[in-house]
């Protein structure tokens, strides 16, 4: 999820970065160095330049996805109908960084919002271009899921315990028997077909957009192959009414997808909600919104 950050976040600050690119990138120094303006929390980002961006994982845990994407995203990019980030180089720790980064080119356009697009159903149907064209990607020797993906395409049992522990905690703010329903309907379904490649986290802060149209997903962190599931999330994060209908038509995905999907949305909602409530309404409202959506989406297609 995107959000700002002030420069100097887990350590890396504008300084370091450039510290680093003078010292294994040389034929870059003298470029400024910036923090774009919504950063992601796995990730800092800045500007190199115009063209090109500086990535490093703020922790451990996000480590292994450098590699990951600077294998993968070449590879996948050319059977995909909108960009993804073009990797240039990859950078060693060093400068009193421990982890592996990228560099990567800047690419064109704002994150994606509802303000920023004419025609949201549309856009929606862009959005399910673009998973059906990964889908078709060869997964053959891709990284299956596991704790790289944060077990995104694989069941969602792996957090049933951390469901039902929200569950309990928000019983005086959400229909737990209506949310149980979801979430055990998710858990009794299983991916039939053989793996295929996984987005992970579609969410607005990882589509750009530009003249109100998907240029670029981003962020692939998160990546993998597997279960599709995890990648509809976005039908109840960001879609509604007549773009969320648009999306399930031209994404496809048979009935048990779907709970499997639901219950990502969920777990996802009740976490944030159990982090948000009594501290942050407004988007504590937001995760409401979304765990009825899809408590609605069940009782009329589970």
């Amino acid at each position: 999820m995107a959000s700002p950050h002030p420069d100097g976040r887990a350590g890396i600050d504008a300084a370091l970065v450039k510290r680093l690119i003078d010292a294994q990138f040389p034929r870059w120094s003298g470029l400024p160095v910036t923090p774009v303006e919504v950063d992601g929390w796995d990730n800092r980002t800045y500007r190199l330049g115009d063209a090109m961006t500086v990535r490093l994982p703020t922790a451990a845990g996000y480590v292994p996805a450098v590699a990951k994407e600077h294998h993968w995203l070449p590879r996948l990019a050319p059977s995909l109908p909108v960009a993804v980030p073009p990797v240039l180089a990859l950078g060693a720790p060093g400068e009193g960084y421990p982890f592996p980064w990228s560099v990567r080119r800047w690419l064109r356009g704002e994150t994606a919002a509802p303000d920023r697009i004419d025609d949201l159903p549309r856009f929606a149907v862009s959005v399910a271009d673009f998973l059906i064209a990964l889908r078709r990607c060869d997964a053959s020797d891709g990284p299956p899921a596991g704790e790289h993906s944060c077990y995104r395409g694989a069941p969602p049992a792996h957090y049933d315990e951390e469901t039902r522990r929200c569950l309990t905690a928000l019983g005086d703010h959400v229909d737990t028997d209506r949310a149980r329903s979801v979430w055990e309907a998710a858990l009794t379904t299983r991916w039939s077909g053989p793996p295929v490649w996984f987005h992970g986290d579609i969410a607005p802060g990882n589509l750009l957009v530009a003249d109100g149209e998907l240029t670029a997903v981003i962020d692939f962190g998160t990546s993998g192959t597997g279960d599709p599931a995890c990648d509809l999330v976005i039908a109840w994060g960001m879609f509604s009414d007549d773009s969320r209908e648009a999306f399930r038509h031209a994404v496809g995905q048979d009935a048990g997808t779907w709970a499997r999907a639901r219950g990502w949305a969920l777990w996802k909602a009740l976490l944030k909600l159990t982090e948000h409530i009594g501290t942050d309404p407004t988007q504590a409202a937001r995760e409401l919104r979304v765990v009825e959506a899809v408590l609605a989406d069940h009782e009329r297609f589970g």
